[in-house]
């Protein structure tokens, strides 16, 4: 038999993550990763360096087809997107253009858009705003070896910098679609993880025994795969 033809985002393990994070029945299933970030070595800055969130859908201006990210948004409820991932297909060390993050940036990021409604803001003045609300996180660096995946949440405060490593660093940045929006007031209380941090963001906490409930199905789950 020769090798697996498996997807990059079709693990069983990926899948068992994406239904403790987002929901049994919440997410669609990807195949292509689309495009990739390559960082070539030489310390150059490039325009993702500055500290941004991923925007998840296209303004209502914006023409079919268009490639002006700049012109795409994000709303409180994460239209469009339920993760968002890095897949990293070079091994990535301290020196080798590891993505910024700022923990904890997130909630933030809730209190941030959820003042916009649905229309929500572009990626230009979320970036703004976002980088402006979340300067007091601490940060951290996305390093691991080629097959590690991130699985973010969407409203994570990132951003790249400057290679100073000797090897080209390739990485997949595909968001998560959800198969159903993401919903902050649920009857039932069924909320997923990434629901529940967006309502911690905004002051809606849940009870230690519900997170704590979460947080032991999340380790069952992923320790039978």
């Amino acid at each position: 038999m020769g090798p697996s033809k498996q997807p990059a985002a079709g693990s069983p393990l990926l899948h068992a993550a994406f239904d403790v994070l987002v929901g049994q029945g919440r997410w669609a299933s990807r195949e292509a990763l689309g495009g990739f970030v390559v960082r070539f070595p030489g310390g150059e800055p490039a325009v993702v360096d500055g500290w941004h969130i991923d925007a998840s859908f296209p303004g209502e201006d914006l023409e079919a087809g268009s490639t002006d990210y700049m012109r795409w948004r994000a709303n409180v409820e994460s239209r469009d997107c339920a993760l968002r991932m890095f897949f990293l297909f070079s091994d990535v060390g301290e020196g080798d253009a590891p993505t910024r993050i700022r923990v904890g940036s997130h909630l933030d990021a809730a209190r941030v858009l959820e003042p916009e409604g649905e229309t929500g803001l572009d990626a230009r003045e979320l970036a703004r705003r976002a980088a402006a609300a979340t300067g007091h996180r601490p940060l951290a660096y996305a390093t691991g070896k080629a097959g590690d995946v991130y699985l973010c949440h969407p409203f994570l405060v990132h951003a790249g910098q400057p290679h100073r490593g000797t090897s080209p660093r390739f990485l997949g940045q595909p968001k998560l679609a959800p198969a159903q929006p993401l919903r902050l007031a649920r009857e039932d209380g069924a909320y997923s993880p990434v629901e529940i941090a967006i309502r911690r963001g905004l002051g809606q906490r849940q009870t230690d025994r519900q997170i704590g409930h979460l947080r032991r199905r999340a380790v069952g789950r992923l320790s039978q795969r």
